[in-house]
Parts: structure tokens; sequence; C-alpha cells
């Protein structure tokens, strides 16, 4: 069975390490290590081993400008890309192009390969107190798909923020540092179903389906409704129905099955330390660059 290989879930390997990455590809393996033992393994990365490489970013510019896309399919890799493409808000995402930037990197996406192998996140929606007003960064969603659904894209990927005890840390040396709070909020189960039924509406119009990802909860108390249902981030299946080919399509249990998580077996090659995500996203649960002492007071 070939493998499918994530980059990264732990970082924004597009957007900070395209250099690294290609170079293990021209080596033709990784060196991966486990963030919980802190346990190393090569993990052999060429066209026989590899069915899909499956990119996570908000800023596939770097990857796009070292044409990175079209070496690897030349070289005769399968590629699926999860592109997060939320509305510009500095406060939450304050070291990612702006929209208009993502948007045109989307399209060249679109164009030089096949906009099948295009997922859409939306995600996480927030919402927060900023100044003591109720902030959300929902807004902006409809003309965000209907720039997508026009080139072709058909998966819209959403949640929920889930707190995270990095990201209070994370806040706290920002005030600490002289920044204004931010507080995040949880909404009820009635909003976030107004939400998503919000959502789901208007993607339909646009022939595109929405998944939601590790929101079981929220799935079924919804019932059925034709163009949501539970996400794969990667989906095996998927990758088989637009490549062939065999691979791996077991459940990937290692991720939150409980919570909803239907991904399948991947292996991930980044790493929280070495690859500390260069976004600083505010409510990111992994590793950014503002995470320490002398960089924290920097945060826009």
């Amino acid at each position: 069975m070939k493998i499918v290989l994530s980059a990264s879930r732990r970082t924004d390997i597009p957007g900070g390490y395209t250099p690294w990455f290609m170079d293990c590809i021209q080596k033709g393996y990784f060196t991966v290590i486990n963030p919980f033992n802190r346990k190393t393994r090569t993990i052999e990365a060429t066209p026989d081993t590899v069915h899909t490489i499956v990119f996570w970013s908000k800023n596939f510019g770097p990857f796009l400008d070292l044409r990175a896309h079209k070496i690897l399919t030349e070289k005769g890799f399968n590629l699926f890309f999860n592109f997060t493409i939320n509305a510009d808000n500095p406060t939450l995402e304050p070291g990612i192009p702006d929209l208009t930037m993502r948007l045109k990197q989307a399209t060249k996406l679109a164009r030089d390969l096949d906009p099948s192998q295009i997922a859409w996140r939306f995600d996480p929606i927030c919402f927060y107190k900023e100044k003591n007003q109720s902030m959300t960064n929902a807004k902006g969603f409809k003309p965000i798909a209907d720039t997508l659904s026009d080139m072709g894209v058909r998966r819209c990927i959403t949640s929920f923020y889930d707190p995270y005890k990095k990201v209070d840390q994370r806040i706290r040396r920002m005030v600490q540092a002289g920044k204004p709070k931010i507080e995040f909020t949880q909404p009820d189960t009635l909003t976030r179903k107004r939400v998503i039924q919000r959502m789901a509406g208007h993607l339909k119009s646009r022939s595109m389906d929405l998944f939601l990802c590790c929101e079981q909860d929220l799935l079924e108390s919804m019932g059925n409704v034709a163009n949501v249902r539970a996400n794969a981030c990667i989906d095996g299946r998927l990758y088989q129905s637009l490549f062939g080919g065999s691979l791996e399509t077991a459940g990937d249990y290692g991720q939150r099955r409980k919570q909803g998580c239907r991904c399948t077996r991947s292996i991930d090659v980044g790493s929280y330390d070495l690859h500390p995500c260069p976004h600083n996203c505010l409510f990111c649960y992994a590793k950014t660059q503002y995470d320490s002492e002398k960089n924290i007071g920097g945060h826009q």
C-alpha cells in the first residue's frame, strides 16, 4: 500500500518551509520526529511509495513562486491542497497575505492543476471579545464562497474554535506585553446551528458541499441536511477516486475520532519545534514564532 504524506497539520510548510520540503523530496526521504515520544524514523518519499501529498496552508505564495506544484507533479506525485481562506482579520491572523492575494493563489492552483484537488477551509469560526465588543470572523464568507465556486472548487470545510491552554498562555503574554486582551467565547448550540445552516444554504446555491471537522455533536443535532456531512481532512478514498491506484484507507485513530474526525491514515512530516509557524495566528494550537518571551511583544 502506498502512503499519504501530510504537509502538515503541525505547521504551514508551503507558507514557510517549501525549500526544506523540496530538499527532502530531492533526497527521497523525510526524517520524522514523533511529537509525543521524540522518537525519529525515516520515511521514504518517492512516487513509488507515496500515493498523495496533502498540503495544508494559508499562504501558498512561496510554494507557487518555486513552482513546487509543477515540479512535484512532473516527478509523478499526486497532490491535494487544504487551503484555509478566511476573511481578512489582522487580530486573529496577523501574518498572512491579504485576501486578494490568497484568492489569486487559489486561482493559480485551480488553473495549473484541477479544482477537484482543492478543499477550501473556512476555519475555524471564532467568536471573541475585543475591547468589550463581541466579534466574529464568520463575516465575509459569501464573497469567498462565490469566488471559489466560480473556480470550480466544490468542498468547503469548517469547524468552530476549540479552546487550548497554549492559546490562553499566548494571550496572557500578549497582555503582559501591552497588547489588547482578546477573550474567546463559546457560542451555544443554537447559534452554531444557525451559522452552519446559513453557510450550507449559500453553498448549496453555489453547488458546493459543507463538511464539518470534528463537530460530531453539532452534526447530530442538525439532523439530515443534504449538503452537510462529517469531514475527512485526509481522505484516502477521495484521493483514490481522483488519482486511482492503491493506498491506505483505514481510519486514523491518532486523530479525534470521538469528536467526528473521519481522516484516514497518513504520515505527517512537519514538526512543532523545528518548523514554528510564521503566520502567528492567535487561535492556533501549533507553535508559532511569537510563542516566546522575546517575540510576543511584536504581535500585530
